[in-house]
């Protein structure tokens, strides 16, 4: 008589986790500013996806998520900071040329 283990279901990987992680790398190269906001959006509703499933039904993918997260918060980050920089030359470069509001 053969011994067949207990079917346990087949854990899947999270495909909003994959988006956020292509949409991530995608924000460096291709996308910059609207890649970031689909990586930050898609990796958090994944870690959500995955914290809610059920433990007999496991959802793969968390380190895709995080991943897509850092990419795209750093990503926001940075144009965050270059946006500050910008209109501070602006300013700086209005005020030291004399122009007056």
């Amino acid at each position: 008589m053969s011994y067949q283990p207990p079917s346990r279901p087949v854990s899947g990987t999270s495909s909003l986790a994959v988006v956020s992680l292509v949409f991530g790398v995608l924000t460096w190269f291709v996308l910059p500013f609207v890649g970031a906001l689909v990586a930050v959006i898609c990796g958090h509703m994944a870690r959500g996806e995955i914290r809610r499933a059920p433990p007999d039904a496991r959802i793969e993918g968390d380190g895709m998520a995080i991943a897509g997260l850092v990419l795209g918060y750093v990503h926001l980050g940075i144009c965050v900071l270059a946006m500050f920089f910008i209109i501070a030359m602006l300013v700086f470069g209005a005020v030291v040329s004399g122009w007056h509001w």
